[in-house]
């Protein structure tokens, strides 16, 4: 991916890379699968950061937030590019919004969330505690 971008932005440029065509995602969604379940505004953020390179490789249009709505940010004719790669997916927008009980993609799978997730700073394992025998008693293993 691009080095250059912080470590939450590559690990959200790798999930939304996953969202299904014809599927779409929320920002909190986004998040939560991260691990960290109230940065919706971070995944934002690193999407309106993509850089060139990736905007073609990354479906950012897939990302949408809770209400179903295409999120109003950037230039004018963002909204409209977004609507318009969508529609060419198959997505239908009923009042302006999206029926993410019909489109919602639902993640993936447990094994592959754990991989996807951003790791906190590493902390060696504590070593376990022995306990002592009591007088006339063996240690407990």
């Amino acid at each position: 991916m691009v080095a250059a971008a912080p470590k939450f932005a590559r690990a959200v440029y790798a999930l939304v890379r996953r969202v299904p065509r014809g599927r779409v995602v929320t920002y909190g969604q986004v998040a939560a699968l991260l691990g960290h379940p109230r940065a919706a505004r971070a995944v934002g953020t690193a999407l309106a950061n993509l850089p060139r390179p990736l905007l073609h490789v990354v479906p950012w249009q897939r990302v949408i937030n809770a209400a179903g709505r295409i999120s109003i940010r950037g230039g004018i004719e963002r909204p409209d590019l977004q609507r318009e790669l969508l529609e060419l997916e198959g997505i239908r927008f009923r009042a302006g919004s999206v029926s993410l009980r019909d489109y919602r993609w639902s993640g993936p799978g447990r094994e592959r969330r754990v991989r996807l997730r951003v790791e906190a700073p590493f902390e060696p394992a504590r070593p376990a505690r022995r306990r002592r025998a009591a007088k006339g008693k063996s240690p407990v293993r």
